[in-house]
């Protein structure tokens, strides 16, 4: 279960007291405009429209109810986050049963973007939140587009070890 980890918690940036919380659903509208906030998430539909504020809303509760799931902010006191991130832990077979634990939907607000949010961010997911859970291998993807994401996580350690494939189910 990944709903046992110890949140919030304090992360440190340039920005100063910041706060790594679970999303609320007084979240979604930040969460709406996070993902929209940036060019690649906006061609595939993240327009934070309010004719989609259903269909995120109803993503969020599955989300908040699945104990395999955290959708977790960064704020910066009462303000509206900063920035967002999906947990999902993946008990597998291979590597002799091991735990996988994938990031997926990592923003951070364009205006806050290299105040080392991301960097404390990614830090508290391979230093705390994989050992709380016992997962042995941290992954995530990223779009090809991403040149920029992929210095920034391979700064991180993070290793582009696999090439990713997707399809579209119309």
């Amino acid at each position: 279960m990944i709903t046992t980890l110890q949140l919030p918690v304090p992360l440190t940036a340039k920005v100063e007291h910041l706060t790594l919380r679970r999303a609320s659903e007084d979240d979604l509208g930040a969460l709406m405009r996070l993902l929209s906030d940036d060019p690649i998430s906006a061609s595939r539909g993240d327009r934070a429209d309010e004719a989609d504020t259903a269909a995120y809303r109803s993503a969020l509760t599955e989300l908040i109810a699945d104990t395999s799931n955290e959708v977790l902010v960064v704020a910066d006191g009462p303000d509206e986050p900063l920035a967002t991130m999906q947990l999902t832990r993946i008990p597998g077979m291979a590597r002799r049963g091991s735990t996988r634990l994938l990031i997926e939907a990592v923003r951070v607000r364009s205006d806050h973007r290299s105040s080392g949010i991301g960097s404390a961010m990614m830090h508290w997911v391979t230093e705390t939140a994989a050992p709380a859970i016992d997962a042995s291998l941290v992954q995530l993807t990223s779009d090809e587009a991403r040149t920029d994401a992929h210095r920034f996580y391979e700064r991180l350690g993070f290793v582009g070890s696999h090439r990713g494939f997707k399809f579209r189910v119309e």
